[in-house]
């Protein structure tokens, strides 16, 4: 196919110095008159607070490229790259999940996310509200067609296409600078959730005329999705970075060094040097077509199928006897054992949900590796736990039998009898994890009836599976939702 390329008047030269040497306003920015945006004034809250928290809060959308879900387990280029860098800094990654109706950049600006890693373009429309890290990626915006259509070769052949995408994408930006050009293009505007793996799907499906697209995104498509073509190039070289609120000066510069780290521009000729890591972050998740295809297992983790693991079926029906959440049961068996029915821990917990033998009604500890009767068991304990606070509220009462599942009733009861000693109220978890970290101390522990305990390792115990929880409860509020919808419900025509 002849391959056209329309250069669109972006600046990207301004915009690759905006992401190199400044988050503020330039030259270079040009907002969209047509377009009112109202965003709120970005939260105070920069790297030492975000330090002092221990948690970096990654705002992101569910697709099969920047963050989704494999056998139950986080995966994704963004993801993993962001890990690093919380890694490097000693933080923690959340990871917030754009809903059906967020805006990125006004849940960046309100503090319910630190950095937005999504595939995120530099562009015009966000400079003004946002600032950017250092880039980590360059990609051209492709149109996506149906296989059978004749390819598109001139920009005459646009005329009268009804290219379908999201308001807030790049690619309406762009699609709006071709019509300032003059080229009669009609632009279908779908709604929030649609993100652009969907968006492919309808192509292919012959439900909408055209789409754009992301080049690394259309490989990752099309390795599962049939009968779509990857037309010309619309724009070239949008520059990719993070998102990052324009007060928040410390947490930019510790991003654009890290970053700096991993990808850089050699003076000399231009060229794109990248590190030996994310180089096989590119590998995994945009070039191999093999490593790609094994994260796409149709049958579990699909997006929005719904599907979390390969236990969702048999945890829905063993919860749903005991009146437990079956997500929260997912979340405890992908901390405990990652979801592999051998594990087997130093402290001789075994299976899925990693019950000790000698605790068990299974006299039979081989029977304990049979994924039923371990869930099964898991879940009877859970619920013993869970029984002991009904009185409390969902957040505090799960975070209860949580932290009773790692440790044990015998040191909970220390850290709320503690926590009481104190002046606090011992029915809120908040407390109640205070106190465990106080009892690593000997001026606690000593008088405590059960003595030391790494009260640090059950606080986050007790963190990361509610963290995962909520993750897999927007996941599967996404799937009912992708489930139910119409796309004629979601457009509308600029």
């Amino acid at each position: 196919m002849k391959s056209a390329t329309i250069h669109i008047t972006s600046g990207i030269l301004c915009l690759l110095l905006l992401a190199f040497l400044s988050a503020g306003m330039s030259g270079c920015q040009k907002q969209d008159e047509q377009q009112a945006v109202s965003y709120p004034d970005p939260v105070e809250f920069d790297f030492d607070q975000i330090k002092e928290r221990g948690t970096i809060r990654m705002l992101t959308r569910y697709n099969s490229s920047s963050y989704f879900l494999h056998r139950g387990m986080d995966r994704g280029f963004e993801f993993e790259l962001v890990s690093r860098f919380a890694e490097e800094n000693g933080l923690k990654v959340e990871v917030v999940l754009l809903g059906i109706d967020d805006d990125p950049i006004t849940m960046l600006n309100r503090g319910e996310g630190d950095l937005i890693a999504s595939n995120y373009a530099i562009t015009q429309d966000r400079i003004p509200y946002i600032g950017f890290s250092n880039p980590y990626n360059f990609v051209n915006q492709v149109l996506v067609l149906p296989a059978d259509q004749p390819p598109v070769a001139e920009l005459s052949d646009l005329e009268g296409m009804t290219i379908s995408v999201r308001q807030s994408s790049s690619y309406y930006t762009t699609l709006q600078q071709l019509r300032e050009q003059g080229y009669n293009i009609h632009i279908a505007i779908v709604s929030e959730d649609w993100n652009t793996e969907a968006l492919i799907h309808e192509v292919a499906e012959g439900r909408i005329q055209a789409t754009v697209a992301d080049d690394n995104l259309f490989r990752v498509a099309s390795n599962y999705i049939d009968g779509v073509n990857e037309g010309f190039v619309l724009a070239e070289q949008d520059t990719v970075a993070w998102g990052v609120r324009q007060n928040a000066p410390q947490l930019k510069e510790k991003m654009d060094d890290f970053l700096a780290g991993h990808f850089r521009i050699r003076e000399s000729d231009g060229r794109v040097l990248r590190s030996a890591f994310l180089n096989v972050l590119r590998r995994r998740y945009f070039e191999d077509e093999r490593q790609a295809n094994r994260f796409r297992d149709r049958s579990f983790d699909m997006v929005y199928t719904g599907y979390i693991s390969p236990y969702d079926d048999m945890v829905r029906d063993i919860a749903q006897e005991a009146g437990i959440d079956w997500k929260l049961v997912l979340a405890v068996m992908a901390q405990e054992s990652h979801f592999n029915p051998n594990a087997r821990s130093w402290a001789g917990a075994v299976g899925l949900m990693q019950i000790i033998p000698r605790f068990s009604r299974v006299e039979d500890e081989a029977l304990l590796y049979d994924p039923e009767i371990n869930i099964r068991e898991g879940v009877r304990y859970l619920q013993k736990h869970l029984n002991r606070y009904t009185h409390l509220d969902s957040l505090n009462r799960y975070s209860m039998a949580l932290a009773n599942y790692n440790v044990g009733m015998g040191h909970i009861a220390d850290a709320r009898h503690l926590a009481a000693q104190l002046g606090n109220d011992p029915d809120e978890w908040e407390y109640v994890a205070d106190a465990l970290l106080r009892l690593m101390h000997h001026k606690y522990y000593q008088h405590a009836r059960y003595g030391f305990k790494r009260g640090v390792e059950t606080v986050n115990y007790v963190e990361d599976i509610m963290d995962r929880y909520r993750r897999y409860h927007a996941i599967a509020e996404l799937a009912v939702h992708f489930r139910d919808r119409s796309l004629d419900d979601a457009v509308s025509s600029r």
